[in-house]
């Protein structure tokens, strides 16, 4: 038996006055303008970002590449509506993050923004099923709907559904991540955010975790990756270089370099 969970409803905002936002398909999903963050802490200020523009279009696979203490995080953190900027805009759906207010912040990360971390950060005393599913809770959804929704997500993500009612302790750090992806497809959204995804993986999982991302975009799924590896930057579109809290420059992948080449698949 799967433990019910406590549902916190998470409301759909009311529209503002200027009416709701529709923006084309293949148009620009996320738009930095200028971007700035400072960190005070006491009389010491500290530079995360120093004015980065960015567009990110509907359908892309990009990465973003850089030292410890580029930035790397701190940019995605901004994407996806966890930090706000000290300057600059950020513009996701059609709107300006700087504009809405916390629920409607709520709404659209829950919404439009799956998040994949390196840590995975899985609840190890839910189940499988229990973790994918959260991201609906809050929704609202039927129970029934909910695990139809986590199986498919889960199958989407490479995963097997007898992992369902497991803890995520007794799966491997490969089949954790797989689990995290799923929990950030379930809710359909537009945009998956992933930081260092394969950073706690060895080889082989690494592998199999872009070979889902490589699928999942494929099917039209935008993503947007921090990493350290160029095994996992070169299976992408584009890659942005960050140092300094600056994009430096736009380098094109080599593919023959990617892991997905240089790492033979799993034997089945």
């Amino acid at each position: 038996m799967f433990r019910r969970i406590k549902p916190y409803i998470l409301q759909e905002p009311v529209e503002r006055s200027q009416g709701p936002v529709v923006p084309a398909i293949g148009d620009v999903v996320i738009k930095l303008v200028g971007v700035k963050k400072i960190y005070v802490t006491g009389t010491v200020k500290t530079w995360g970002l120093r004015g980065v523009d960015l567009e990110v279009y509907k359908g892309e696979f990009v990465s973003i590449m850089g030292p410890s203490g580029s930035g790397k995080s701190t940019l995605l953190n901004m994407m996806g509506l966890l930090d706000k900027p000290t300057e600059g805009k950020i513009i996701i759906d059609g709107r300006n993050a700087a504009e809405l207010s916390s629920k409607e912040l709520a709404y659209l990360r829950n919404r439009k923004i799956g998040f994949v971390f390196q840590s995975f950060n899985l609840i190890n005393r839910y189940t499988v099923l229990e973790n994918i599913e959260l991201p609906l809770v809050v929704r609202s959804i039927p129970r029934r709907i909910r695990i139809e929704k986590a199986k498919k997500a889960l199958l989407m993500a490479g995963g097997d559904l007898s992992w369902l009612p497991k803890r995520p302790i007794q799966l491997s750090g490969g089949q954790q991540q797989r689990v995290a992806i799923a929990r950030a497809l379930v809710g359909d959204p537009e945009i998956i955010l992933a930081d260092e995804p394969t950073g706690n993986l060895d080889r082989a999982s690494s592998r199999a975790v872009i070979e889902t991302f490589t699928r999942l975009n494929k099917q039209g799924q935008t993503i947007i990756m921090v990493t350290h590896d160029p095994e996992v930057a070169n299976c992408t579109e584009k890659i942005y270089l960050l140092r300094d809290g600056r994009i430096i420059g736009v380098k094109e992948p080599d593919f023959d370099k990617c892991i997905l080449k240089t790492v033979p698949p799993a034997k089945k």
